[in-house]
């Protein structure tokens, strides 16, 4: 038992330190190197600024970073071995991404990246002191991931002109292994910017469009090129190749959800149907949907292309005189009843023109001053949704008095049963508007329609108290019992 004891520890504590040196499986790691403090050859004012900036931006989309600035040859190799070594502990699904910023030169069509301790005299010792750029591309190649990044923002001058065999300008194309993206900050055998600023035109416009949701990167480092040409002037053109066998994004775009799907599907079949009427019962079924401003706004177009000349609304069969330009005339008696917000405003309006190019918006908004709900402009202002009552049947039994939190006690069961508190918080049992398509009234609240509490409830049922062949015969969303109950509550102080 004693030696099972310690076979089952001992295999524990493998697993657990086998563990420790993998990363998981979706890991994003980055080398980030900056050398601009050169002992030897002209210093380099920005790649230190450089190399931060970028460390900042991955860091900000889930890039585990390390960042070395001014690293001697020693430092620089070593960076490269453990950034070989962490990749290919971290799985085939991880993303490596090397970023280099400093002196950088070819030789007989080969790359190198230079130490800042570097001194060189003859062109032949360049493989010696100078770190050779496909070095990184064979540790990354290495580690057998789908996905790897190299950027290199290292050719802004040749320091070595004055050498022989060492006066090609800017970097050589180099060939991306299977899975890799290769970007450069500006062309093949072309000499980049260092920049004015404290950063480079290419680095500070990667960093900027480094965070987009949803961007692929070959769309990212297009932008980034567009950018670094407007940038300088057309004098730096950044340049990129790949072979990426899968779909990258520094940040993924973010899936709507099923609700956001569906008040899409609503909004695109309301804007396509170009009905004043449907947007504007979109707009009061949905106050504050992310489409809110596009619906007001293609309500107040619609309306506007309603009374241009010519499309003036056909004029009820008796004559009536006729203002020069009926079209205008139209506009400024339902704008007047817009803007009074009165009963006897919109009744003038119908009055006028019956069949006018607003008759049904007019009906809609007299009818919801008539039942007592409350009246917004829906282009003006932030739009608020208002039941429109239906033809209600004749109700018997109803109780002498009626309690705001408690059962009404008349009706059906599913209304009897429940008192108005419960109710103004349930959904209609039937549409507000006969015709109206269920996505815009079925699951949703009374309470969002009217914004309904104890005390806006009450002002509403008192309508009821002096109009009630009017008011009382018209069938609420929840039945004609409902109505009936309000006036006994009301009657009654709204208790």
């Amino acid at each position: 038992m004693h030696r099972l004891t310690l076979c089952l520890a001992a295999a524990i504590l493998m697993l657990a330190t086998l563990g420790a040196g993998r990363v998981a499986a979706d890991a994003r790691l980055a080398l980030i190197i900056g050398n601009g403090a050169y002992s030897d050859v002209a210093p380099l004012p920005n790649p230190a600024n450089d190399a931060a900036l970028m460390a900042a931006s991955l860091r900000n989309v889930g890039f585990d970073v390390t960042l070395v600035t001014d690293a001697a040859q020693d430092d620089l190799i070593r960076a490269i071995s453990d950034f070989g070594r962490r990749l290919r502990d971290a799985g085939d699904d991880a993303t490596g991404l090397f970023y280099y910023a400093g002196h950088g030169v070819q030789s007989f069509g080969r790359n190198y990246l230079l130490p800042v301790d570097i001194s060189l005299r003859d062109a032949a010792d360049l493989s010696l002191v100078g770190v050779p750029a496909d070095a990184v591309l064979r540790q990354m190649f290495s580690a057998r991931n789908q996905t790897n990044i190299v950027i290199l923002d290292a050719c802004r001058d040749n320091p070595f002109v004055a050498i022989p065999d060492l006066t090609d300008n800017g970097l050589a194309e180099m060939k991306a292994p299977t899975g890799t993206y290769l970007a450069y900050s500006t062309a093949p055998g072309e000499i980049a910017v260092d920049g004015g600023g404290s950063n480079s035109p290419f680095t500070e416009a990667l960093a900027a469009r480094l965070s987009t949701p949803g961007m692929p990167i070959e769309t990212l480092f297009r932008e980034v090129r567009v950018d670094v040409i407007g940038a300088t002037d057309g004098l730096q053109t950044p340049w990129d190749t790949s072979s990426l066998t899968v779909d990258f994004q520094f940040v993924p775009a973010v899936a709507p959800s099923p609700e956001e799907i569906q008040m899409r599907q609503l909004w695109d079949s309301v804007r396509l149907s170009r009905d004043p009427v449907q947007v504007l019962l979109f707009l009061r079924a949905n106050p504050q949907s992310p489409f809110t401003e596009d619906a007001r706004a293609l309500l107040s177009d619609l309306m506007a292309q309603e009374i241009q000349p010519g499309a003036a609304a056909p004029q009820a069969e008796a004559p009536r005189p006729e203002p020069v330009d009926p079209a205008e005339a139209e506009r400024l008696l339902i704008e007047e009843a817009r803007a009074t917000g009165t009963a006897a405003a919109y009744e003038a309006y119908l009055a006028a023109y019956p069949e006018g190019a607003f008759s049904e918006l007019a009906r809609l908004e007299l009818q919801t001053i008539v039942d007592g709900g409350v009246r917004t402009d829906p282009i003006a202002d932030a739009p608020e949704p208002v039941a429109a009552p239906l033809p209600a049947p004749a109700v018997t039994g109803l109780p002498d008095s009626v309690a705001f939190a408690a059962p009404i006690g008349a009706g059906d069961p599913e209304i009897a049963t429940r008192s108005l508190a419960d109710l103004i918080a349930g959904s209609p049992r039937f549409p507000p508007i006969e015709g109206l398509p269920e996505a815009v009234w079925k699951d949703k609240t009374c309470a969002s329609c009217h914004q309904w509490n104890q005390a806006n409830l009450c002002d509403q049922a008192q309508t009821y108290l002096g109009d009630r062949t009017r008011a009382l015969s018209k069938q609420h969303p929840y039945g004609g019992i409902f109505k009936q109950a309000l006036s006994i509550w009301a009657r009654d102080g709204c208790n």
